[in-house]
C-alpha cells in the first residue's frame, strides 16, 4: 500500500459547518471589490495577521503574514491548519472548511479572518459558510505489515523504524495532524554522556541516570526495562538529532538536583509550552522519507484476533461514520494516556477533582482499552503527574520556594524541591487544591506579581486568611507558626529544607495563592516486556500486538514525574523497539 494517504478529515467546526469533506453543491457566484485586505485577527497565542486578495469574482490568495502560533499544531506541516486551511477556501471558493482536529482555535481564527476580509470586500459571508451536500460515507479496508495506532513521539518512532526495516507501515492517527501530547510538551529529552553535556562541561553516566530515576520510582520501577534505556538514552538522542532534532542546551531537572540531563530544543527552556514540534516536525518529514502511510482522523477502537487468540489487526471509525478495517501482521499502540478521560482519572479524583490538563481531548485511554479487552496486563498506578500551579501567576512551576499549604492547613513537603515532587506530596494529602502563604517579604519575582494581582485572596491576618480562602483557622495559624518557628531557628527539622530557602511568613498582610492541579503524563497502562510486547495476565507474550510511549509506561515511573524529558525519550526508545520488532515478526 506504497501510496500517499493525505486524506485531511477533521473535527467539525461548531457553528460554522455541519458537513464533511468532499462537498458538491455550488456556492452562490460572488462579486468582489478587486484588492489584497489584511486582517489583523487573535491567534492561540497573540495576533494572526492574513492578507486575502481577491478579484472580482473569486478568492485568489491566502498569506498568513505574521503569527505566533504553535509549532507542529498551527504550522509547520503539510497538514497544519496555516498550510491546509487557504488553499481549501481558494480551492472551493467557501467559508464551510473542516477545521483540522487536534488545531481546532488555530483553524477558525483563520477561517474569522478571511470572513472578516470577505466581507470588507463586498462578499457574502453567510452564502460562503452554506451547508454543502455531503458525500455518502464509505467504509475502506487496507492490508498492510504494520499498524501503529498513534502518531506521537512513540507512534513515529515506532513507524518509522518499522518501514526502515522493510515493512509497509501504516499509521492511525486519531486528530488531523500528528504529534499527541508531544508536540504541546516543553520540547525536552533527557539523555546522558551527550554532546551538549560536554560542552557544558557536565560530567555523568549510566549509573548516575539510573540511581537517580530509580531513587524517584522505586518500588514501580522495572529496574530491566528501566536500565535498557537509560543504557540507550544516547543512542536515542543521537538518533533524534541525526533526524533534525536540534538541541539548544542543557538544563537541570532542579537546581538541587545534579547532573544536568535535561535537553532543551531551540527556544525551549525551563516550564514551558508547546515546543515539542521541533521534536515532531523532524519525525513526520522522516516518515514520509521512509514512505510511510498515515490515515488521519481515524479513532481506533477494536483489535482483530483470531481463533489462536493472535492479533491480526485493527478497526476504527472516522467522523463520518465509517469503519477502516486495517489488516496486519502486527499492531503497535501508541494512543498516549488518558489525562483527557475523567472516568478513567477516577481513581485520583480525591486530590484531581478540579485539575486541569493541556494534552490533547483524545487522550482518553484508548490503547489501553483496546488491550485490555484482548486479555492484556494493565497496571494501575496509583499516581499521576501532577503539578500544583497558578493559573494566574505561575507560581508552583519556577522553584518558588515558600510555605505551601493544602486544603487543610498543612505542610507536608519541602517546597524547594522538584515541582512534581512537590505535587506528588500534596496529592497524597487528597487535596483538591493547595496554598502559597506569602507576606511582602517573599523574594521570588512570580510570588510578588501574584500579590499584586487583585484575584489573589489577601488579608490583614492569618485568622482571616484562612476564613476567606475556608481553611481551619487553628490549624493553618499552626502551622504558620511552626514554619517562622523553624526559619527562626535555621533548621528545617520537619521536611529538610535548605536553610536559605526559609523565609518566615511574616508582615502587614498575608496572601493565599491559590494552587490548582495540572496532568500531564499518566503512568498506568499496558505492561510490556524488555522487547515491547504486549503482555497478558500470565505475563505471555500476546503474539502480534506491541505497545510504547505512554499508553504503557508502567515500569518506567514511580508515583511522580521525575524529570523533564523522561516521557518522550523512553517513549521513544521503546516506539523503536516495537518497530523493529513488528517488521521482522519477533
Amino acid at each position: 500500500m506504497k501510496k500517499t494517504l493525505a486524506i485531511i478529515l477533521s473535527c467539525l467546526l461548531v457553528a460554522m459547518t455541519t458537513g464533511c469533506a468532499g462537498k458538491d453543491k455550488p456556492v452562490e457566484t460572488q462579486h468582489y471589490n478587486a484588492g489584497t485586505y489584511t486582517i489583523v485577527t487573535d491567534g492561540m497565542k497573540g495576533e494572526m495577521t492574513v492578507d486575502v486578495t481577491f478579484s472580482e469574482s473569486a478568492i485568489t490568495d491566502i498569506q498568513v503574514t505574521d503569527h505566533k502560533e504553535t509549532y507542529g499544531i498551527g504550522y509547520g506541516m503539510e497538514t497544519t491548519p496555516i498550510e491546509v486551511i487557504p488553499n481549501q477556501i481558494i480551492e472551493k471558493q467557501s467559508l464551510e472548511i473542516d477545521t483540522v482536529c487536534g488545531a481546532t482555535l488555530t483553524s477558525r481564527f483563520l477561517l474569522n479572518a478571511v470572513g472578516k476580509a470577505v466581507e470588507e470586500a463586498g462578499g457574502n459571508v453567510d452564502a460562503l459558510k452554506e451547508q454543502q451536500k455531503k458525500v455518502e460515507a464509505k467504509d475502506e479496508t487496507y492490508d498492510v505489515d504494520v499498524v501503529v495506532v498513534g502518531g506521537g513521539s512513540a507512534g513515529l518512532s515506532a513507524a518509522i523504524q518499522a518501514a526502515e526495516n522493510g515493512s509497509d507501515v501504516l499509521i492511525l492517527e486519531k486528530q488531523g495532524i500528528v504529534g499527541g501530547a508531544t508536540t504541546r510538551s516543553g520540547g525536552k529529552l533527557m539523555a546522558n554522556g551527550t554532546e551538549t553535556q560536554k560542552a557544558q562541561g557536565i560530567s555523568d553516566s549510566n549509573k548516575e541516570m539510573f540511581d537517580y530515576l530509580k531513587s524517584i520510582g522505586g518500588e514501580y520501577i522495572d529496574d530491566n526495562k528501566l536500565d535498557a534505556f537509560v543504557v540507550n538514552s544516547l543512542e536515542t538522542f543521537n538518533w533524534l538529532v541525526d533526524m533534525g532534532v536540534k538541541i539548544q542546551d542543557v538544563e537541570p531537572i532542579h537546581s538541587s538536583i545534579k547532573p544536568w540531563r535535561v535537553h532543551n530544543v531551540i527556544g525551549a527552556g525551563g516550564m514551558t509550552d508547546g515546543h515539542g514540534g521541533q521534536i515532531i516536525v523532524p519525525m513526520f518529514e522522516k516518515y514520509k522519507e521512509v514512505d510511510g502511510d498515515i490515515l488521519y482522523n481515524v479513532t481506533a477502537n477494536e483489535l482483530l484476533v483470531n481463533d489462536k487468540n493472535e492479533i491480526t489487526g485493527v478497526k476504527g471509525v472516522k467522523p463520518d461514520g465509517s469503519v477502516i478495517t486495517v489488516n496486519a501482521k502486527s499492531v503497535i499502540l501508541a494512543t498516549g494516556g488518558y489525562a483527557s478521560n475523567r472516568e478513567m482519572m477516577a481513581p485520583y479524583a480525591d486530590f484531581t477533582e478540579k485539575y486541569n490538563t493541556q494534552v490533547p481531548a483524545g487522550n482518553v485511554g484508548d490503547g489501553i482499552k483496546m488491550a485490555e479487552s484482548v486479555g492484556a496486563k494493565i497496571h494501575q498506578n496509583p499516581g499521576v503527574q501532577v503539578v500544583y500551579v497558578s493559573f494566574t501567576s505561575g507560581v508552583g512551576i519556577n522553584e518558588e520556594s515558600g510555605l505551601i499549604v493544602t486544603e487543610d492547613g498543612k505542610r507536608v513537603v519541602n517546597e524547594y524541591s522538584y515541582q512534581f515532587h512537590v505535587g506528588d506530596a500534596i496529592a497524597k494529602e487528597k487535596s483538591n487544591v493547595a496554598y502559597y502563604i506569602a507576606t511582602s517579604n517573599d523574594p521570588n519575582p512570580t510570588v510578588q506579581y501574584a500579590m499584586s494581582l487583585d484575584s489573589t485572596t489577601s488579608a490583614n491576618s492569618i485568622e482571616e486568611l484562612a476564613e476567606l480562602i475556608n481553611v481551619d483557622a487553628e490549624q493553618l495559624k499552626s502551622t504558620v507558626s511552626r514554619y517562622n518557628e523553624l526559619c527562626e531557628k535555621g533548621v528545617d527539622d520537619d521536611f529538610g529544607k535548605p536553610a536559605d530557602k526559609m523565609i518566615s511568613v511574616e508582615g502587614e498582610k498575608y496572601y493565599a495563592i491559590k494552587l490548582n492541579p495540572a496532568v500531564t503524563v499518566t503512568f498506568s497502562g499496558i505492561v510490556t516486556d524488555l522487547e515491547s510486547h504486549v503482555v497478558n495476565e500470565n505475563n505471555e507474550v500476546i503474539k502480534g500486538l506491541y505497545a510504547a510511549g505512554e499508553t504503557a509506561f508502567p515500569g518506567i515511573f514511580g508515583t511522580e514525574y521525575p524529570g523533564c524529558g523522561v516521557a518522550i525519550t523512553s517513549g521513544v526508545y521503546y516506539g523503536r523497539i516495537a518497530g523493529e520488532n513488528a517488521a521482522k515478526g519477533l
